[in-house]
């Protein structure tokens, strides 16, 4: 009955939200389009005179709230005249409480709901692992952690439960100020800032603003006295329900019912799947009248599981499970094995169902007749021993060991395992660590390890590699995935060497958060590149936080939880400058833990061999520079030897010629002197002018 109530209030949520969202668009458009505004403001007016026709679960015959919102479409279709708004008042009066709405308490909506199916997925895990305790190995170290750990849950999701509860009956009071918060503002700019020409139009909105406004009061009133009674109720709820946690409580606190002819309750249903393999399976199951029902979840109504009358049931050992019964059918033909959750619930539905068998519940006063055949209950109550049990009977009586030597082995085992366990803890992560439960930008402010780069923060990146005018960094990479992850947390780590790390910081992640009720969780796209991974803003598609991928030096999903993963970042400074420190960074995705884990050593690999590939080449670069040198002068020496050859011969030929043009000008001399003396005093002269 509660879930049903519960999807009946879960629908009306998103019939709320689909509204909610086409009327924020239309006034959204009164906002940013002043010269459409008379459209605009039509469409708002047309979708109030649309709210008689819209079919909320919870709210389909408020008759004062129709008629007050087609009151206010009848004055906005009067106001459709106008063209222009000053934004400024808008935006405050406005578009403000409707985006808080929209925004803050839908999205808590959504979030709460999340978080509910996450806790009953956990109460869930919780119960199966507790349901196959084993009892003939009874580990009473492993049963305290199960206990502890369905406690734990079943504690947790009940009150995730009921503040989504809350929060659920809390929405019909704020959608129905969400509706008319803005709609009171948008009026009371429009008679603030446009002078309307008729006084008694003007007369007649402020009496019956100041009207709405009353009501509003009163219903906010209404409200926080409706929510203070329900957080009252919340609390007298988790004190009386706190022993009610225990899959296995106290039998002397809850003593078993044994006279009831009707009964309800989760039950683990055995199912064979072959010759020898079985597999459980737990479905609520009730009585009514003489017939044992089962419903599974999300059904609509149970189904026929056997007619119980004149039926057999009795206790057995099945698979190594407590708590098991076996109910066979009055003729013997079909049987069902069932597994219940504790003692009291195991002889409790013993008992029911041999009432019912003796057909108890047909008379007038069933319990006092009821009462009558508890013996054979009891009995049917006590198992049968096992083959261990009937084994060890058979034995002969061997001297056992004193029970103080045992009990001092036993303690002083715990307290090592204690010890070593709080060491190993106390190596991976510091005691005093805070833990960030939101993304702070930019990375390079607070991680000093990573180098910022001119126009790296708060920059515009493409998770595609495709831009306009600048070159990405990203874009020579051969590797671009992109996953949707949800930021939980992180905290630095003393070590960066064993999984362990990642695993004990989710743990104190996700334990924080369940105690300081932090739900919300900041949504981004990781994407996953041979240089880095990158936290891109999914709607400004912004860059949130860059990791070089050289420092993650470790990854990991959840054992259990595949959706959950993890990696460590190494960087240098933090709180102790002198030294590195490593920060694991803990998200949630969609399924998608391993896959991004894959992601990341397939880009390591490519950027291992990328690295050994640049190396060699500028190895084999280096060579040939050497060669190229070497050969540089050797070419040099052979000009020089070229050059000293050449010059040597034309020293030889300078010689030669300077010796035969000295005996040509002896030869030239002597013959001239011989014509001067033929030729006289005038010729001489004439030979000297010439």
């Amino acid at each position: 009955q509660t879930r049903s109530l519960l999807g009946v209030f879960e629908e009306d949520a998103a019939a709320i939200s689909n509204y909610i969202n086409q009327l924020f668009q239309a006034m959204h458009r009164i906002y940013d389009a002043q010269n459409e505004l008379s459209a605009a403001t039509h469409l708002t007016s047309k979708l109030l005179k649309e709210y008689e026709k819209q079919r909320f679960p919870l709210g389909g015959d408020d008759e004062v709230m129709t008629s007050t919102l087609q009151q206010f479409a009848k004055v906005i279709d009067e106001l459709s005249s106008c063209h222009a708004v000053l934004s400024t008042q808008l935006a405050d009066a406005m578009m403000f409480p409707i985006t808080q709405f929209k925004e803050r308490d839908l999205k808590e909506i959504l979030t709460l709901k999340e978080v509910f199916q996450i806790a009953s997925n956990d109460h869930d895990a919780a119960i199966t692992r507790y349901s196959r305790l084993s009892k003939r190995r009874e580990n009473e170290k492993i049963k305290a952690e199960v206990t502890e750990d369905v406690y734990t849950s079943r504690k947790k999701q009940h009150q995730t439960m009921m503040h989504y509860f809350c929060a659920l009956n809390t929405l019909q009071y704020k959608k129905k100020i969400s509706l008319l918060e803005p709609l009171l503002g948008y009026m009371q700019a429009q008679i603030s800032f446009f002078k309307m020409g008729s006084e008694n139009l003007t007369e007649q909105l402020e009496e019956f603003l100041t009207n709405i406004g009353t009501s509003v009061q009163n219903v906010r009133r209404e409200m926080d006295c409706e929510v203070e009674n329900m957080q009252q109720t919340i609390e007298d709820l988790e004190v009386a329900s706190d022993p009610l946690y225990l899959p296995d409580p106290d039998p002397t606190k809850f003593p078993a019912h044994r006279n009831l002819t009707r009964k309800a309750g989760y039950l683990n249903a055995r199912n064979k799947t072959g010759l020898v393999s079985s597999s459980w399976e737990r479905q609520f199951y009730f009585t009514q009248g003489g017939n044992l029902m089962s419903q599974a979840r999300g059904d609509v109504a149970g189904g026929l599981v056997m007619d119980i009358d004149n039926c057999s049931v009795m206790a057995v050992d099945c698979e190594d499970r407590r708590y098991c019964f076996q109910i066979t059918s009055f003729d013997g033909k079909k049987s069902s094995i069932l597994q219940a959750e504790s003692k009291k619930d195991y002889e409790e539905w013993i008992c029911t169902i041999n009432n019912i068998s003796k057909q108890i519940y047909l008379s007038e006063n069933p319990e006092e007749i009821a009462a009558r055949v508890n013996q054979s209950a009891l009995e049917a109550v006590t198992p049968s021993p096992s083959f261990q049990q009937r084994h060890e009977s058979m034995r002969p009586a061997v001297q056992s060991r004193p029970p103080a030597a045992r009990t001092s082995s036993t303690g002083s085992l715990g307290s090592d395992s204690a010890a070593l366990s709080a060491l190993s803890l106390d190596s991976l992560v510091a005691p005093d660590t805070p833990i960030q439960f939101d993304i702070i930008s930019p990375v390079s402010e607070d991680l000093p390890g990573q180098a910022k780069s001119s126009g790296q923060s708060g920059r515009r990146t493409n998770p595609f590699g495709e831009s306009g005018g600048s070159k990405p960094e990203t874009e020579d990479s051969i590797l671009h995935q992109l996953f949707i992850v949800r930021f939980l947390g992180s905290m630095e780590v003393k070590s960066d060497e064993s999984p362990d790390v990642v695993y004990e910081t989710m743990r104190q992640i996700l334990a924080a958060r369940a105690i300081h009720n932090v739900f919300r969780m900041t949504e981004s796209h990781l994407l996953v590149t041979c240089d880095c991974l990158k936290l891109i803003d999914p709607q400004t598609q912004v860059t949130r936080l860059r990791f070089p991928l050289p420092n993650v030096v470790l990854y990991a999903t959840h054992q259990e939880n595949k959706r959950l993963f993890g990696f460590v970042l190494r960087t240098s400074g933090g709180r102790v400058e002198s030294r590195q420190t490593s920060i694991c960074y803990i998200f949630e995705s969609n399924n998608e833990g391993e896959k991004i884990c894959d992601s990341v050593g397939l880009a390591k690999q490519i950027a291992f061999h990328a690295e050994l590939d640049r190396k060699a080449s500028e190895k084999q670069k280096e060579i040939d520079r050497v060669k190229e040198k070497q050969q540089k002068e050797l070419n040099k020496q052979k000009q020089i030897e070229k050059d000293l050859e050449e010059q040597s011969r034309l020293i030889a030929a300078s010689s030669r010629s300077n010796q035969s043009s000295a005996e040509g000008q002896f030869v030239v001399l002597s013959s001239s002197q011989s014509e001067d003396s033929d030729l006289g005093e005038d010729g001489k002269k004439k030979r000297e002018s010439e």
